[in-house]
């Protein structure tokens, strides 16, 4: 498995990200190949963090590009600043 990890700092309204996230992200994300899981945290202080793990790396690179016009289509007023991103293979779950 592959994840993909982005931290959003400065973001404007979390509830309502969230729920833009949920209703328009989430299901573009699932046509993935290779998708399994997808996590939106609110973190506090204006930090948001989304966790997205797939069966391989192909599917993650996918994320990270779907996640970018996502943000830019319909998200940037709520999500001023580029997110930190991080991404590798899974050594261990629980």
């Amino acid at each position: 498995m592959y994840a993909v990890v982005r931290r959003y700092e400065g973001v404007t309204d979390p509830a309502e990200a969230g729920r833009r996230v949920a209703e328009g992200f989430v299901p573009l994300l699932r046509q993935v190949p290779g998708f399994v899981a997808y996590y939106w945290v609110d973190a506090g202080d204006g930090v948001m963090l989304s966790t997205s793990v797939f069966e391989d790396r192909a599917g993650a690179e996918e994320s990270v590009k779907r996640a970018a016009d996502f943000v830019r289509d319909h998200l940037a007023a709520l999500l001023p600043n580029p997110p930190q991103v991080t991404a590798g293979p899974v050594m261990a779950t629980g």
